[in-house]
């Protein structure tokens, strides 16, 4: 190095200059690499395939390969629903959940408060033409955007809703339970039949990753045969003045309202109908919210197949939703069985000379969501439902059951639902396809 300082500077400069011309001739390089086209890698770039974007799988064998790419509906082909009631299970998750629906769209809103509908219908992006007051059935049915129709009103309602959309010729997704009883729900399907449209209760837990996990092994016969099934469902309730609890809207208390996930979902994972049932029904004396509905229920059923089911709900705990299964090689738990969300199974089985659980990953997805494509699958493709009406008509005829047995104290003898015959899930469209 020269002791010149002014040499120094000099030669500084210069090579500053030099550095700063090729760095510019790098970015020049880069910018040119950048405009070339890129290597077409199907790894990267994917393939058309008809409709669908698809790519190889680029894990190895260690991994689980990714899923495909969703592939939605354009909006102009999707299934239009009216959505009717905007109650909490409306407002909270049904119309939360046309966003992650791939082939439904919510198209109209039927409401008694004209305030309300005007709010959520501004939120969603549906027209004020598309808003309807209870007493507006043929107004709705001459718009052609509304293919179906959610009933998501209180229990004692569904009855007249059905008919109305029947009657409008709309198809009709109704939410749980049918109907107050199984002369309702009978109607219901009379009324759909006789109109050419299909019917569909939505027991969401059906169409659930982890709910037909559950159904899959126990009927797989991999950890050997089922021999007991426990399904409860409880929760703590409060505000007497609610619907729920008023016996005309709700057409009884924790049983029809949740205890009947426990019913439907052991009927779902054995796919047969129980033959006897015992129950029992405790309500505490003198508290205003249970002066109409019943606070805790235990059923137990048994099955052709000597399966037997404990079963149990309650107004009155903490929330708690779990369903086991036990069978002659293993268990299967699966916590948080009939929530909206926050599934996990757990397997316990042998191992050798231990007993090895697992905890299978899967994918959660939004149940209202898949339930709503369903019924639009079922629309689009003209096919029963996997849960049609007599599915909700079965579950009102042995709620009833459950309720005779809570009175009397004996076993009462159920059996298939008439006309069904003994076949498995004779109740039920055809299975659902993996996905």
């Amino acid at each position: 190095m020269s002791d010149d300082p002014q040499l120094s500077r000099r030669l500084l400069l210069a090579g500053g200059a030099g550095l700063t011309g090729a760095a510019l001739g790098l970015g020049g390089a880069a910018r040119a690499a950048s405009d070339a086209p890129a290597p077409s890698v199907p790894a990267d770039t994917g393939a058309v395939q008809g409709d669908r974007i698809v790519f190889p799988n680029w894990r190895d064998a260690g991994d689980v390969p990714p899923p495909p790419p969703p592939a939605p509906m354009p909006p102009s082909q999707r299934v239009g629903f009216a959505i009717v009631g905007l109650g909490r299970l409306s407002l909270e998750e049904i119309l939360p959940a046309f966003g992650e629906a791939k082939k439904a769209k919510v198209v109209a809103l039927m409401s008694g408060s004209p305030d309300k509908a005007r709010i959520t219908a501004a939120q969603y992006g549906i027209p004020a033409d598309a808003i309807y007051g209870y007493d507006q059935w043929d107004r709705l049915k001459a718009n052609p955007a509304v293919k179906a129709v959610y009933i998501v009103t209180p229990n004692g309602l569904h009855r007249d809703n059905v008919l109305a959309a029947a009657g409008a010729g709309k198809h009709v997704l109704c939410e749980k339970p049918m109907a107050n009883s199984s002369a309702e729900a009978q109607e219901m399907v009379e009324a759909c039949n006789r109109a050419g449209v299909k019917l569909m209760i939505a027991y969401r837990c059906q169409y659930e990753p982890f709910n037909r996990e559950v159904v899959r092994l126990a009927r797989s016969g991999e950890f050997g045969r089922v021999k007991m099934v426990e399904a409860f469902n409880g929760q703590t309730t409060a505000l007497p003045e609610q619907w729920r609890l008023r016996k005309a809207l709700a057409g009884g208390g924790a049983l029809p309202d949740i205890g009947l996930y426990c019913l439907n979902g052991v009927r779902a994972l054995l796919g047969e109908e129980p033959v006897s049932i015992q129950a029992q029904i405790v309500t505490p004396e003198n508290d205003p919210r249970f002066k109409e509905v019943e606070e805790s229920v235990a059923f137990t059923l048994r099955f052709p197949s000597g399966v037997i089911a404990q079963c149990g709900t309650s107004y009155g705990v903490h929330e708690s939703r779990s369903l086991r299964v036990h069978t002659t090689g293993g268990s299967l738990d699966l916590a948080n069985a009939f929530a909206y969300r926050g599934q996990r199974l757990t397997i316990a089985h042998r191992e050798g000379s231990h007993v090895q659980r697992d905890e299978p990953v899967l994918t959660h997805k939004n149940q209202f969501a898949l339930e709503l494509d369903h019924m639009a699958e079922c629309i689009l493709a003209d096919r029963r439902p996997r849960t049609p009406g007599e599915e909700g008509l079965q579950d009102m005829i042995l709620m009833e059951a459950i309720y005779a047995a809570a009175r009397s104290g004996q076993p009462v003898t159920v059996g298939p639902l008439a006309g069904t015959g003994q076949g498995a899930d004779a109740t039920r469209g055809p299975a659902l396809e993996e996905k």
